[in-house]
């Protein structure tokens, strides 16, 4: 048994409302519960669901500013004081590439990451990533690390 196989039961089978049939039928002579005259009344009438009724639509209302540039590339942030804080929890060891600050949670699979300062770093790290400002690479440099700049592959 399966659910094409199943019948309703006795009182929930209601014949279907038949409207236009004429006046004596007692369901919709004349109008056919469509009101009176206008679009919607007429046969094959199909509104579109931006359609409001003749009204200014609401894209054209609303106001169009800006610009959006489709080649712009988006960075996920890193900060020198999270790269030390996970350093101390071993989360991340001296030499760290971009799949180790993926699996570390810091960044998806795609992403790009730029290191930023915020925050001090101590330990001497060697790291990847594909771009950096010039506040973090004079951080990781006073600290004795590198910076190596991964060319994006997207």
């Amino acid at each position: 048994m399966d659910l094409s196989n199943l019948n309703a039961p006795e009182p929930n089978k209601k014949k279907a409302k038949r409207i236009g049939r004429g006046q004596g039928s007692g369901r919709g002579g004349h109008t056919v519960g469509k009101g009176h005259n206008g679009q919607k009344a007429r046969s094959g009438y199909k509104e579109k669901f931006w359609f409001e009724g003749g009204q200014m639509p609401l894209q054209r209302k609303v106001p169009k500013w800006g610009f959006n540039n489709y080649f712009r590339k988006e960075y996920i942030a890193v900060n020198t004081g999270t790269i030390q804080l996970f350093i101390e929890h071993d989360k991340l060891g001296e030499t760290i590439t971009l799949d180790d600050l993926r699996n570390a949670g810091l960044a998806g699979k795609n992403d790009l990451i730029k290191l930023l300062g915020d925050g001090e770093i101590e330990a001497s790290i060697d790291i990847e990533v594909h771009n950096v400002s010039e506040s973090a690479k004079q951080k990781v440099e006073d600290a004795g690390g590198s910076i190596t700049l991964v060319k994006n592959s997207q």
